[in-house]
């Protein structure tokens, strides 16, 4: 794979409550780059939460809304990029995806479940989080291995320990 030099430096991918938003801040500060989570992006784009927009747009009109806000994205932006936890699964995203540095961060389904806050910041997990979790992972996890140029297991590990694993993968950039 040939990893672009236009776009962002890093793109993280994974499931909620992996640890996306915390690593991808930690990574940027390191790096000195903006960090930016898509999920805020589809909010200030549509004026409502990613999921109040699946439900308002409805599951295909919402994903081709998360594939052209990032084709308009990943030209412009060069920093870290936190990607929602369904975002790849959208048609055309892995193609988007696949000149970059895409990193997968692997967390287990009773880590998840143990991750304080992860089931009211997405009530679509109720009434049985098991049980949506477990699918959810089960979906989802062949698609972000297959974007991913990287994968970082998160599991019982530190936000830092998680960070030193994801940088130490960053390609060199070639003058």
């Amino acid at each position: 794979m040939t990893v672009t030099a236009r776009g962002p430096v890093l793109i993280l991918v994974g499931p909620p409550g992996s640890g996306k938003s915390t690593v991808g801040r930690l990574a940027a500060g390191r790096l000195g780059v903006e960090f930016r989570d898509f999920d805020h992006d589809l909010e200030n784009a549509h004026g409502l939460p990613a999921g109040e927009l699946v439900v308002q747009l409805g599951r295909e009109r919402f994903q081709e809304s998360e594939r052209e806000l990032l084709t308009a994205l990943l030209p412009e932006f060069t920093g870290v990029l936190a990607l929602g936890g369904g975002t790849p699964t959208a048609p055309g995203v892995p193609e988007l995806l696949e000149r970059h540095h895409v990193v997968f961060l692997d967390v287990d389904l009773e880590q998840l479940l143990r991750r304080e806050g992860l089931v009211p910041l997405h009530p679509w997990l109720l009434p049985n989080p098991r049980a949506h979790l477990k699918e959810l992972l089960n979906t989802r996890r062949p698609i972000y291995t297959r974007v991913a140029t990287a994968t970082v297991p998160t599991s019982g590990r530190t936000p830092e320990e998680v960070l030193a694993d994801v940088l130490a993968g960053l390609p060199v950039p070639k003058d």
